[in-house]
């Protein structure tokens, strides 16, 4: 057994505790949690806060030797020009590595489980080898509609070979701007029976004025490269998303539904996807989000209407670092008001949640293997992140 002990543990399931411990077994069950009466012998003290593992809710791994190279603040049109010219910019042994180098350094600070983005197969040995739980989605693009059978078969294929990896792995769409409506329904209806979506939704105000009403820098963008694009829908573009999943499956939806970014959701957008998914996680990635758009999801609208929010990376094309740690003090940054036990919530048992994993990950209750990650360097007066706490996992 090993008892580890901080100036504060968060359970996430329960209030923090003050000079807590948790009991671990040998294969890192949590067997026990309480609060130090002394320290005794035996027991691990650590000066921090002792958290589950994270889970990085989304991620897109295979990106990890796009660090540095993407201009920020350029909006999605200006993205999407950089990944078209930038992906393929490095010859596959220098992908692996820094792939590689990534995956182990999320797990050492702490991430437990992932939501991993995948287009091509590159990540799955390092998945079925590593320690850390993934579910890949297997995303899929194309917006010419006579090209929809096609890639989901060639989808088909990547994702039997994800299963011949041993990763848990399905289909889904990416985003309502890269899909013809019927590659959006024929990816939706793989993805709902694996039980598991996870969808770029209006990650910015490009997305919603191309969808809705065929204007904006992503839509010239689009008739600018001779591409087809979706017949307006005079709405947000979430409601685009939800008519096509109704077109394959009637409403409502039991499946894990993760939408990604939701930067311009309003409360129309929010309310109208609440009313069909019945599990739903609304990711957030703000460091992502202020990369590109320099704007973030309103996170205490989300709040006061009680969903589910999960905290995720993105990739390094549109990120400096992939760090749990650090979209946390990006979160206090913005929003001061929102607790840390709130954003830990976010980033450890909602996450899991959105994965499946509740049961297993996401807090110190008994009979489950969370890990366990100490968070230095903390402002114990107001119970916030400093601009020097890093975490390190302990299990």
């Amino acid at each position: 057994m090993r008892r580890i002990a901080a100036n504060y543990i968060f359970p996430v399931t329960s209030a923090p505790i003050r000079n807590g411990y948790v009991d671990f077994s040998d294969d890192g069950t949590v067997t026990g949690i309480g609060q130090l009466s002394e320290e005794t012998g035996g027991t691990e003290f650590h000066n921090g806060i002792l958290v589950p593992g994270f889970t990085n809710a989304h991620c897109h791994i295979e990106l990890s030797h796009l660090e540095g190279k993407f201009r920020e603040a350029t909006g999605m049109s200006g993205f999407i020009d950089q990944i078209n010219a930038l992906r393929e910019s490095a010859p596959e042994e220098e992908r692996q590595k820094a792939m590689r180098h990534q995956f182990k350094k999320m797990y050492d600070e702490g991430v437990s489980a992932m939501a991993d983005i995948s287009n091509c197969d590159e990540s799955f040995a390092m998945k079925s080898e590593g320690p850390m739980y993934t579910r890949t989605f297997i995303e899929v693009f194309g917006s010419e509609p006579q090209d929809a059978p096609a890639v989901i078969e060639d989808a088909r294929k990547l994702a039997g070979k994800a299963t011949e990896a041993g990763i848990d792995a399905g289909i889904t769409p990416h985003s309502p701007y890269t899909m013809s409506p019927d590659l959006l329904r024929m990816a939706s209806a793989e993805g709902l029976k694996a039980g598991f979506i996870s969808y770029h939704n209006q990650e910015s105000q490009e997305e919603d004025d191309m969808i809705g009403f065929h204007r904006g820098p992503l839509y010239e963008n689009y008739i600018n490269r001779g591409l087809s694009v979706a017949p307006a829908t005079g709405k947000p573009a979430v409601f685009h998303f939800l008519d096509q999943l109704r077109k394959v499956h009637p409403a409502p939806f039991d499946e894990h539904i993760l939408l990604i970014h939701n930067t311009v959701a309003g409360e129309d957008s929010i309310r109208a996807a609440e009313s069909i998914l019945h599990n739903c996680t609304w990711v957030t990635c703000p460091l992502s989000n202020i990369f590109i758009h320099r704007a973030m999801a309103d996170l205490p609208l989300f709040m006061r209407m009680g969903v589910r929010i999960a905290v995720g990376t993105d990739s390094l094309s549109s990120n400096h670092v992939l760090s749990i740690v650090e979209e946390i003090k990006c979160i206090q940054s913005r929003y001061p008001e929102i607790p840390l036990e709130t954003i830990l919530q976010w980033c450890c048992l909602n996450g899991a949640a959105a994965l499946g994993k509740d049961g297993v990950l996401g807090s110190f209750d008994t009979g489950k293997r969370p890990g366990a990650v100490l968070i230095d360097a903390i402002d114990f007066d107001r119970m916030r992140l400093t601009s020097e706490s890093t975490s390190r996992r302990l299990i």
